[in-house]
Formats: C-alpha cells, sequence, structure tokens
C-alpha cells in the first residue's frame, strides 16, 4: 500500500463516533419517552417537564473536527410534544483528517409538536463539515425548526475564515418533499460571505422553519420582530420560512430569541441562557 493509500484511509478512520435514537409516546394524557438510546460521544439529559418531553443533546467530545461522525433520530409519536435542544453552541475546528459528518433525522407523528431549537454552530477556520437534516411530517403534525450557523469569533478577531461547510435540509409532509435547503461554502468562505447577494458581509445567519396550521397568524408577529437584515414568508400552505442574518453570534441571538418563543410559544429551553 503506497503513501497516498495510507493517507486515503487515515483521512476516513473516525474520531468521535455518537448516535441519538429516541421516541415519545401518549402516556396517562401526557408525552413519555417511549424508546432511547445513546452511543459513543452522545449523551442526553432530560430536564423535568410536565408539558412535554425535553432532551438536551451533549457531545463529550468537546466539538466537532475531521473524521467525526454524528447521527440522530428522533420521533414524536402522534399527540406528543417533545423538544429537542443543546447544551451549548456545537464547535467545528479546524480538520487535518477529512469532514465531520453529522446527520438528523427528525420524525413527527399526527397531532404531536415537534421543537428542534439547537444553539448555534460555531465555523472556526479550517473547519470541514457536512450535515444533513430530513424532517418528515404526517398530515397533522407540527414542527419549529432552528438552524443557526456562526462563520469565525468576531469578538476573537477570527473573521476572515476557510474552510468546507456544507449543510442540507430537507422538509417533507406525508412522503411528499416540501421544502429543500442548500448551503454550500468552500475555499474562502468570509469572501463569499461577503458578497451581497450572500451576506452582505455579515457572518452570523439562522435558517428558521415552521410548519403547521398556525403559519398564517404567526407571519405578521414575526416581520413585526424582524431586523431589516431578515425576511419571513409563507412559502406553500402552512409552511413559514425565516431568515435571519447578523454581524455576530451576540446580535443573532438578541433576535433569534424573540422570534422562536413568538413560534414556540413559550420561554426557550433554559440551557440557551446558561
Amino acid at each position: 500500500m503506497g503513501q497516498a493509500d495510507v493517507a486515503s484511509r487515515a483521512a476516513e478512520i473516525p474520531r468521535s463516533l455518537g448516535s441519538l435514537k429516541l421516541s415519545t409516546k401518549r402516556c396517562r394524557g401526557g408525552s413519555v419517552i417511549d424508546r432511547f438510546r445513546t452511543s459513543g460521544a452522545t449523551k442526553v439529559a432530560f430536564p423535568r417537564r410536565v408539558d412535554a418531553v425535553e432532551a438536551i443533546i451533549l457531545n463529550t467530545s468537546g466539538g466537532l473536527t475531521g473524521g467525526d461522525r454524528f447521527e440522530a433520530t428522533a420521533t414524536a409519536g402522534p399527540k406528543t410534544r417533545l423538544v429537542l435542544t443543546t447544551q451549548a453552541a456545537e464547535r467545528a475546528y479546524r480538520s487535518k483528517s477529512g469532514r465531520a459528518r453529522v446527520s438528523t433525522r427528525l420524525n413527527v407523528g399526527d397531532g404531536a409538536t415537534l421543537h428542534w431549537l439547537p444553539q448555534e454552530l460555531i465555523v472556526f477556520d479550517g473547519a470541514a463539515i457536512e450535515r444533513r437534516l430530513d424532517i418528515h411530517l404526517a398530515p397533522l403534525a407540527e414542527a419549529v425548526i432552528v438552524e443557526p450557523i456562526v462563520f469565525g469569533r468576531r469578538a476573537m478577531g477570527e473573521t476572515r475564515i476557510s474552510g468546507t461547510f456544507r449543510d442540507r435540509i430537507t422538509l417533507s409532509r406525508n412522503g411528499t418533499p416540501i421544502y429543500r435547503d442548500r448551503i454550500d461554502l468552500s475555499g474562502p468562505i468570509a469572501d463569499r460571505l461577503d458578497r451581497p447577494a450572500t451576506a452582505g458581509g455579515m457572518t452570523a445567519v439562522a435558517t428558521v422553519i415552521y410548519c403547521g396550521s398556525a403559519a398564517d397568524l404567526h407571519l405578521p408577529k414575526l416581520r413585526a420582530l424582524l431586523p431589516s437584515s431578515g425576511g419571513v414568508s409563507i412559502v406553500a400552505p402552512g409552511l413559514l420560512i425565516l431568515r435571519l442574518l447578523a454581524e455576530d453570534a451576540f446580535l443573532l441571538r438578541k433576535t433569534l430569541v424573540p422570534l422562536l418563543e413568538c413560534l414556540s410559544g413559550a420561554a426557550l429551553p433554559k440551557s440557551w441562557s446558561l
């Protein structure tokens, strides 16, 4: 085996692995855990809640870098309520051994509500990460989805970053795809973000998705909360898409938290304020 083959195989060797499988069911008029399993560097904490099952996902490896593989599947059973968040902001560090890969699948049953509320992903200079989020909803399901991303650390002077960031979101209802979103930033990411049609020099971005019967009611409320660097529209019946840009993570959160609380009808999980 030549040196090139050895290097290629080394780049594919995982540094950290993690997996999660979680589902909820209806029991005695409330939502309870049905099935739960984790492995590797993925751990979960369950704060006490009477109105929903809340799961705080932790990555005990300390961040993401080349070779990492994480996957999660979460299912909100019929007529249940499931809230998923993270302990803190995730970090994608400089990679010297290929890409980190993160795959998440969310299933929402009829009459169920699922909130996917991870804190921001911070992409460091030299990071290489590929993410995939697939959401599958039953006809009468409701979901609130957010994906906040921060490129570099402005407070540390790290704003001119390069790397590879690929992100894919797919949403389907009753087996029919109704929304797809793609982000592909490679090479000098900061230069791409500087373009007026991309981010106009801003380094923090969030995508928010609401799918449910209250989309028309939420639209004017969200527009009243948005700055000029954000926009929201109903792109299909019952499907609301919001995009928000900000100069840094602090300003992103300052606007994002009220938006998410408006959609959720409740305060965000406590981990967001720790």
